[in-house]
């Protein structure tokens, strides 16, 4: 029987990074001329996975979350890891921006990837397994190929290609 290759697309976020990336912004921040002087707070509840931004204006929270994305991206974490949920006032005359976390893939998403693996009439098997895609096939040189299209095509969720075996 012929050897057969396999790997996952999944969405989950390295917790890592991210809290790297966090880090790196609270150091940034608090170094910036824009931001002396105001309150600022970055927050991540990992257990609710929200990622919290505090600020004195709209600008200033507007800002606080291009500095979260530029840090996401050099971190090598995609910007959709993020999903706004709202922006309201807070205590103090500051702003509030929610965001959720962003660590699966929803099954309508995981659908439409299987179907259009399947459109591509690779001899692939795309299959759901849980919160990722399971991508099996006979040659490596196909499997590449599915990983190029599912890159080039815009999903909602940052899927990450994993267990290339």
């Amino acid at each position: 029987m012929a050897k057969e290759y396999s790997f996952d697309i999944t969405a989950k976020v390295d917790m890592q990074d991210f809290k790297n990336a966090i880090n790196l912004v609270d150091r940034e921040v608090s170094n910036r001329y824009d931001f002396k002087g105001t309150t600022f707070e970055v927050t991540y509840s990992e257990k609710a996975k929200t990622l919290v931004l505090i600020a004195s204006s709209d600008n200033k929270v507007d800002a606080l979350k291009d500095i979260v994305i530029a840090k996401f991206l050099k971190q090598g974490l995609s910007s959709k890891v993020l999903e706004e949920l709202k922006v309201e006032d807070s205590s103090g005359g500051n702003r509030k921006m929610t965001f959720k976390v962003v660590d699966y893939i929803e099954s309508k998403e995981a659908k439409k990837i299987t179907a259009e693996i399947k459109k591509m009439k690779l001899k692939v098997n795309a299959q759901i397994e849980g919160d990722s895609i399971r991508v099996k096939g006979a040659k490596l040189d196909e499997l590449q190929k599915v990983i190029a299209m599912v890159k080039e095509a815009e999903w909602d969720a940052p899927l990450v290609f994993e267990n290339m075996r």
